[in-house]
Parts: C-alpha cells; structure tokens; sequence
C-alpha cells in the first residue's frame, strides 16, 4: 500500500490520498508512451533546426548582462528564468546542466550552451520551482547554488522540501496551489498548473506542482511552469491578474495526442495569454532540450501564425534569445 500523503486535505480536488492529481481527466492510455518512442524513432523525430544546430546557436543565443539596477527579466533557456525586481533576484527552475537527467551520460543533452554558470549569477535571493521533473529541478545546479547562496529562499510546491533538505537548502517554503507568502514586500502566490511530478519510478505524483505569480507594487508578474491547457488560466486571470508580464510555454508539444494533457501548442499559449490577462509575455519552454518530436525551431516559428491568427501583435508575444533580458 502506497504511503499516505501527509498533505492531504479531502476537500481539494487536487489531493489524493497517496499524492496529487489534476482536476481534468487523464487523457493519455497505457501503452500511449510506447506508441510514440516508437513512431518517433520510424519517423526520425526529432529533426535538427532548419539551418542546422550551429546556425540556431548563433542567432538564438547571447551572453547575458547582469548590470543596472532597474527591474529586468532574463530568458536563461526552457523555463529558467531571472527576475530583478526591487533590487532583488529571483530565480526559477534552474537547470544550468549538460543533461536534464539523472544521469550525467544519458537523458536528453542540451542542443544550446547553458546561457550562464552558478558563479556567474547576480546573489540570489529566491528559487522558485515548479515542479520536480529532471528538465526544470537539476540537482547538480542546486547543490551549487545552495553552497554559493546558503541566503536563498526556495519557493516549491507541496511535498518538495524533504528533497531539498537533502541538497543542503536551509530556507524552504512549500505552497499549496492559491496559497501566498510576503516576504520583504514581494508576495509570491502559487497558482495552479495541468502536469505531473516524478523523478523516480515509486514518486510519481507524490509532490505537487505548479506555477508561481510575483506581485510588488507596480509589477504584476506570471510564471505559468509546465502546463498542459486548462480552464484554471481563466481562474488565475480573475484572481490575480492582470500581468505585466507572464512566461508562457510554447514547446514539446508534438505529437498533440500525446502531449496536450502536459504541454501546450503556440495556439494554446495566445489562449493562455488572453485568459489570463497579459500585457506582454515571453514564451519559455522550447530551444534547450529536443523532449518532443517538433525541431527545435518549430515553436517559434508556430508563435508567429498563433499571434496572427489570435489577433495580437508580435510586441505583446514574442521570443527572446537565450540570454537576452527585457526591461519591466
């Protein structure tokens, strides 16, 4: 019998007794996973970019620059973003590996250089992370940026402390979805997300996940995680929006009957854009890691048309390279 979940509340619907759960139905059935490795390898999925790897290296990548003081936003590649606001930095999903895998010669291999190392990065006051899945919570670069920044607040889901415990992390909050702390006039709010959790064959679902919204007077702020589409977008838009700015998922999206109940198209992000009421988002999720079977320049090139076809201009939703920061 599976260990009970010590969170558990009866009257959430996204708690079990042994875990956690989405409120939609599961849509994938078993057997689904060996149908697609098997039709990727007859396919050749994933092909290389267009122009080949090298040539999206060159104009998709920078080096970053950390200097000024005003509120920026870096796109540090997939979903590790930094946040300045106040003068403080917040960190998410760190993934600062050759290989988001649990082991350091097989898994996926990043396609595109890691934009920064820990040693690297401006003092980090906050962790935020969404879930516990190899390409979003790389225990290698945690475990550095616990020794470089003993300071740090991480900021995770239900059901992800003990884990960090074990890395060394010695300030740990853990949120249930629509909880909310303030901690030196930032409030961080967790919000809900459609995935799942497991880095192990015996955790699966034992840890929650999530996305995270950051409000500091002016500065509305919406890190979506990993999602498949929902309806609780239009829920977090009602509740906690509008947003400055939002980070939205655009990639591993193919094959759609495999991956809509975990992971949104490009369609599905201007959906998201509009539900939750941006001003202007960058799209995360796409350009480190082939997870899927589209190239790794298909999801921007799939934003373009989105944008087109849901009525918004290429201001309000448009990509950056990795590295490249924004001003808020």
């Amino acid at each position: 019998m599976a260990e009970k979940n010590p969170y558990y509340d009866p009257a959430k619907p996204h708690h079990t007794p042994q875990g956690f759960t989405n409120p939609e139905p599961e849509v994938r059935q078993s057997g689904d996973f060996k149908r697609w490795r098997k039709e990727r390898k007859e396919q050749g999925f994933p092909r290389p970019p267009h122009s080949g790897y090298e040539q999206f290296i060159n104009e998709w990548c920078q080096t970053p620059d950390f200097s000024g003081t005003e509120d920026r936003l870096w796109f540090l590649g997939h979903a590790c973003l930094l946040l300045r606001v106040a003068g403080r930095y917040v960190l998410t999903d760190p993934v600062l590996s050759e290989r988001a895998s649990p082991l350091s010669f097989y898994g996926p291999r990043r396609k595109t250089p890691a934009a920064v190392s820990v040693a690297d990065l401006p003092v980090i006051d906050y962790v935020m992370i969404s879930h516990n899945h190899y390409d979003h919570l790389d225990r290698s670069t945690i475990r550095k940026l616990v020794k470089r920044f003993p300071q740090a607040i991480f900021l995770v889901p239900l059901g992800m402390k003990p884990w960090l415990e074990r890395q060394g992390a010695h300030f740990i909050e853990e949120l249930d979805w629509w909880d909310a702390l303030i901690m030196e006039g930032v409030s961080f709010h967790a919000v809900p997300a459609r995935h799942w959790s497991m880095r192990t064959p015996w955790d699966r679902n034992r840890s929650l996940w999530c996305g995270w919204v950051i409000k500091h007077h002016e500065l509305s702020f919406y890190f979506s995680g990993d999602s498949g589409y929902s309806e609780q977008f239009a829920q977090i838009g009602q509740r906690l929006g509008p947003f400055d700015i939002a980070a939205i998922p655009i990639g591993a999206y193919a094959p759609r009957w495999f991956m809509q109940s975990h992971h949104m198209d490009p369609q599905q992000a201007v959906e998201v854009f509009k539900e939750t009421r941006c001003h202007r988002a960058i799209p995360i999720h796409w350009g480190v890691f082939e997870l899927a079977d589209e190239s790794l320049d298909e999801p921007p090139k799939e934003l373009v048309s989105a944008i087109e076809q849901g009525g918004l201009s290429a201001e309000n939703f448009s990509p950056l390279k990795i590295g490249q920061h924004i001003s808020l």
